[in-house]
């Protein structure tokens, strides 16, 4: 955790979820209202197609909704993408933008991420930035240049640590059950921070960077509890209100 910021857990329901999961987000509306969200951010990002109705079922709720990619223009001949102006529309707060998946799948270039949270900022979106090394990176020694560069390439020159948030996910590590050691997490964690401190300055020693890769209920308390942590960018647990709960009131210990 950093001192003085305030932790995030997100969600990234991926391409999941059909009306069927609504009532997961019902639960998780009701879950995160209580004490601990005066201390911590709750987020959930359901497909687009959930995404309007998402927002409507937690209105009433600390629970915010966001969406899980945007075009990098705010309108125009792009058929079956959608803008940050339209996830706004829906009043969505977030957007995920460079995600391993977006980059692998769709060969989406750091260039592309930076100019996607620009669109997401220009739409008063909160634009959370994923960056993380493949396994090839990581065994051949390059994880720190891959951070480096991502950070240095996909985040605008203008991001602050309101509309900006970074969230670190080693791309090995997503959805196979494998985790860096603390150690490790710790490592990038405070290299991440040195260097948005450095380009950013105050801003950049108070925005959140999230951990993602295999985050589960069981080890949710001993990763968030690590130096410069400041939440969780979560995948499948994130699809059971059960699940990402668990892992949300993981900070009730560490925030007492």
């Amino acid at each position: 955790m950093t001192p003085d910021v305030r932790p995030l857990v997100a969600g990234n329901w991926k391409m999941n979820g059909t009306r069927a999961a609504l009532d997961q987000i019902k639960a998780m509306a009701a879950g995160v209202d209580g004490p601990l969200a005066e201390k911590v951010d709750a987020l959930i990002c359901p497909p687009a197609t959930l995404l309007y109705v998402a927002t409507a079922l937690s209105t009433d709720s600390p629970l915010m909704i966001g969406a899980q990619d945007c075009h990098q223009n705010a309108a125009g001949a792009h058929t079956g993408d959608i803008s940050a102006d339209m996830i706004a529309d829906c009043f969505g707060t977030h957007v995920i933008v460079g995600h391993s998946e977006r980059r692998s799948d769709h060969a989406e270039t750091d260039h592309l991420v930076r100019a996607k949270a620009q669109a997401a900022h220009a739409a008063d979106l909160t634009a959370i930035i994923c960056i993380g090394e493949t396994a090839e990176e990581r065994k051949s020694g390059q994880t720190l240049d891959i951070l480096k560069r991502q950070l240095a390439l996909s985040v605008p020159d203008g991001a602050t640590a309101e509309d900006t948030v970074i969230a670190y996910e080693p791309v090995w590590a997503i959805g196979t059950g494998l985790t860096p050691t603390v150690e490790d997490i710790e490592a990038a964690h405070a290299f991440m921070r040195a260097e948005l401190a450095s380009r950013f300055q105050a801003a950049g020693r108070t925005m959140r960077i999230l951990y993602g890769g295999s985050v589960k209920p069981g080890n949710a308390r001993e990763l968030m509890a690590v130096e410069n942590v400041d939440g969780a960018l979560v995948g499948g647990a994130s699809l059971k209100a059960s699940d990402f709960l668990a892992i949300y009131n993981a900070y009730e210990a560490l925030t007492a």
